[in-house]
């Protein structure tokens, strides 16, 4: 199956994503393929026997959320620069979100910018980060605060790269899943209530589903400059909570999925979400295998963090909530008191 991404407000820039089994790969250039250990120790073998260039490399670098940042990137570069790639050269993405940001962000840099194409292998990274050309790395201050929208050549998605992912790395996929259903589709999300994910025919048709309203967002608006903001939906208190735990207790999802329990409670307070909905989306992360519960320790400083978000501006902060399931509200001029008693509802007691 194919889905097309067409970005309405630049023509030129078009390209498939492919979910079936990976297709043979010809290139006529040198090719660097970027991965780390755990995906190269799975299915590296795999990929390399898929194609065929000019001249293939491997490049592996550390697994994990702390690995993401402008050291790593310029790792990826140098090596680059050792292999004398050229414009015409390419990347291949070989593993999950953080594998395929930083080497979307390192081929818009070499020279100015070079081809790059996504193999995801995560089940997040299938159904969200791989789609729609968002690159970049972490600092002190945030996540993903350095980067470039820089879309792919082609994204191929196999869902038999998931079937060594563990269960946990398969569960942060499935909150983005559920993101993509509560902020765009109440069917959608009724479905993922009375499915059963580890069915593999059932998950493609979850797969193809996120992929298809991800690629309709995108092809409105690339730059998030209106209705792809809708997507941060839990994203706005996920990054916090990834930021206060310094990125090694949750995985990008599970904090996503503690960010959408935390946004429906003040969807909730602002009478946009009804308990019963809000409890239904929190039933629905925790069938899926996902935390919803987070202790806040300092609810000032929790709040300051908001503003360093990329969608906060003139110093307020924009929050995406559901109205609804199947619906949504940014919002961008809540009192901070209120911000505050919704916070004071994750403190300690």
């Amino acid at each position: 199956m194919i889905v097309p991404i067409e970005l309405a407000q630049t023509q030129s820039i078009t390209y498939n994503i492919t979910i079936d089994e990976l297709p043979d790969l010809t290139f006529d250039t040198k090719v660097v393929v970027v991965t780390n250990p755990t995906v190269a120790g799975f299915h590296l073998d795999t990929l390399l026997q898929k194609i065929s260039a000019r001249e293939l490399h491997v490049i592996t670098i550390p697994d994990g959320e702390k690995y993401k940042t402008l050291e790593t990137v310029e790792n990826i570069l140098n090596e680059c620069f050792e292999y004398k790639l050229d414009r015409k050269s390419l990347l291949i993405a070989f593993g999950g979100g953080v594998i395929g940001d930083m080497t979307g962000f390192t081929a818009s840099l070499y020279q100015r910018g070079i081809d790059f194409i996504q193999i995801p292998t995560t089940l997040l990274s299938q159904v969200d980060a791989s789609v729609g050309g968002k690159t970049g790395v972490n600092n002190k201050y945030g996540k993903n605060l350095i980067g470039a929208f820089y879309q792919p050549k082609a994204v191929y998605i196999d869902p038999k790269f998931l079937e060594t992912l563990p269960s946990r790395e398969f569960a942060a996929g499935v909150a983005e899943i559920v993101k993509m259903a509560v902020m765009f589709d109440k069917a959608f999300f009724t479905f993922l209530q009375i499915s059963d994910l580890s069915d593999e025919a059932v998950l493609r048709v979850a797969i193809r589903k996120s992929v298809e309203l991800k690629a309709w967002v995108v092809n409105q608006d690339e730059k998030e400059a209106g209705i792809r903001a809708v997507l941060n939906y839990g994203h706005t208190f996920g990054h916090v909570v990834e930021n206060e735990t310094n990125y090694t207790t949750y995985l990008h999802g599970e904090a996503v999925a503690i960010g959408m329990v935390m946004a429906n409670a003040l969807a909730v307070e602002l009478g946009l979400l009804t308990e019963e909905e809000a409890q239904s989306i929190k039933t629905l992360l925790k069938k899926s295998s996902l935390p919803a519960e987070y202790v806040i320790h300092d609810i000032d400083d929790f709040y300051e963090h908001f503003f360093l978000d990329k969608k906060s501006a003139n110093n307020t902060i924009k929050f995406i909530l559901p109205q609804g399931i199947g619906n949504y509200k940014m919002i961008s001029d809540i009192d901070e008191s209120i911000v505050k008693k919704v916070l004071r509802q994750f403190g300690e007691f």
